[in-house]
């Protein structure tokens, strides 16, 4: 039963990667997001490491909750691994299954920026902010438009805009969102702005007032759930 199942899931890591090739928009990931049984984060942390710290061409990058949203750990894996590497991983999770370390886990394949960049972004960041939207019916395209609008806004000021990562195939959510912050003062920093400022970069960007952005994003989604997040050490 358990070489059936292996063979699926390689044929949906194969298929994924298809996928991929035939996308120009995105590199492909699978994001977890993962809830730890009662007092087994830790342990669930220190199985993970040694998978984080191998440098090899599928290494994951991860984050850890710090309050909002009930996961605890939101770990992107980059669908270029080697069949060794994805071994690996199989064998990490099962054992993390095994172990009754996991109380929670949602996988989502999901569409985002080029890999370096990524990489780039979670070598300099030790705070994070992750925003997860459902589009209500017909509201995905705007959804993600209303995205880099606000990314356009927040370049505008000289500030850390956001990374998209859109679904693929998994969760409901139809995308998610992270800002990458040195500490939690330059996230607190990212909106000290001029009024005047602010202004003058809504309107470039395509909003009426900095005031109306959280207003016109409502008009597009059904949920929305925030979550500030540490980089694990």
């Amino acid at each position: 039963m358990h070489s059936v199942v292996k063979a699926i899931a390689m044929l949906m890591v194969g298929l994924c990667a298809s996928l991929f090739a035939q996308n120009q928009d995105g590199h492909l990931y699978k994001a977890s997001l993962v809830q730890a049984a009662p007092g087994k984060l830790l342990a669930l942390i220190d199985l993970y490491k040694p998978l984080v710290a191998s440098n090899a061409t599928g290494q994951p990058l991860w984050m850890r909750h710090s309050q909002g949203d009930h996961w605890d750990l939101l770990i992107l894996f980059p669908l270029t691994a080697t069949g060794s590497y994805r071994t690996a991983l199989s064998d990490v999770e099962r054992k993390a299954g095994k172990d009754g370390l996991i109380a929670w886990q949602e996988d989502t394949f999901v569409f985002g920026p080029p890999l370096a960049e990524v990489k780039k972004r979670f070598a300099t960041a030790g705070f994070f902010h992750v925003e997860m939207f459902e589009a209500l019916p017909g509201k995905s395209d705007e959804l993600y438009r209303e995205r880099e609008m606000e990314n356009d806004y927040l370049r505008r000021l000289n500030a850390p805009d956001n990374l998209i990562f859109t679904r693929d195939a998994g969760g409901a959510w139809d995308l998610f969102t992270i800002g990458f912050y040195r500490d939690l003062k330059a996230y607190a920093e990212a909106a000290d702005r001029p009024v005047a400022e602010q202004n003058a970069a809504a309107k470039a960007a395509g909003f009426d007032a900095p005031s109306q952005i959280g207003p016109y994003l409502r008009t597009l989604i059904r949920t929305h759930h925030d979550t500030l997040a540490t980089a694990i050490k």
